[in-house]
């Protein structure tokens, strides 16, 4: 699903931010990136979602080279990925439902798509009778689950999550995460960037590891540190 060769990225600073990535993902694997900060984790996968092109390499994704996209190939590629961010990135003067609702609005689907798509994906991710609800009057992890929500709407076949329990209260976090993966077990991958061992060493999923812009652990089952075990 997932091959990159060789992938290189220099910011415009001169700061080498990766080097030298190689790796496969599967169809249907639940992967977490960890390091510490500045390791190249945002990087790698803002890369894979095609946010910008790296310095050098080849990334393909769902079988094309997306580093030769056209630019109006770009946003036909996104429509098969669900991307959750830390900070939510919700529209504050919208409801729970027109935030969900604008995913599929974005892709053309018919209003009548909609409104049966999106109270199914609110009632997956536990905020049933919330809809009418604005960000600003959820809690935290209500509003990751909208975010989440809006993720999976498309039914894509990737969900880049760029550390989405980094707000959240280590009780909220394992909920999340235990959406997270009832939503791989569907079928979808899973591609976690992370800097929580907590959840990393509890879920045993595979763990890649980066420091200083390389990988330096690939692992099954695996835990965020060696030290861990």
């Amino acid at each position: 699903m997932i091959e990159i060769q060789h992938v290189n990225m220099v910011y415009p600073n001169g700061v080498g931010a990766l080097k030298d990535i190689n790796l496969t993902i599967e169809q249907g694997e639940f992967v977490f990136i960890v390091g510490t900060s500045g390791a190249g984790k945002s990087t790698l996968i803002r890369l894979i979602g095609r946010e910008f092109l790296p310095a050098g390499g080849r990334i393909r994704v769902f079988g094309r080279d997306i580093t030769k996209l056209r630019r109006r190939e770009v946003s036909m590629f996104r429509r098969n990925i669900g991307v959750v961010f830390q900070d939510f990135r919700l529209l504050d003067n919208r409801t729970v439902f027109e935030n969900v609702a604008f995913a599929m609005q974005v892709v053309g689907a018919k209003p009548r798509e909609v409104r049966r798509r999106v109270p199914e994906a609110l009632e997956m991710v536990g905020l049933t009778g919330k809809a009418k609800l604005k960000p600003l009057e959820l809690s935290g992890g209500e509003q990751q689950r909208v975010c989440l929500a809006r993720a999976i709407i498309n039914q894509p076949s990737l969900i880049i999550a760029d550390e989405p329990t980094g707000n959240l209260d280590p009780k909220t976090s394992l909920g999340i995460m235990d959406l997270l993966k009832n939503i791989n077990i569907r079928g979808t991958t899973i591609l976690m960037a992370t800097h929580d061992r907590e959840i990393v060493d509890r879920m045993k999923q595979r763990v890649i590891m980066l420091e200083n812009g390389r990988i330096v652990r690939d692992e099954q089952r695996g835990v965020y540190s060696q030290d861990a075990h």
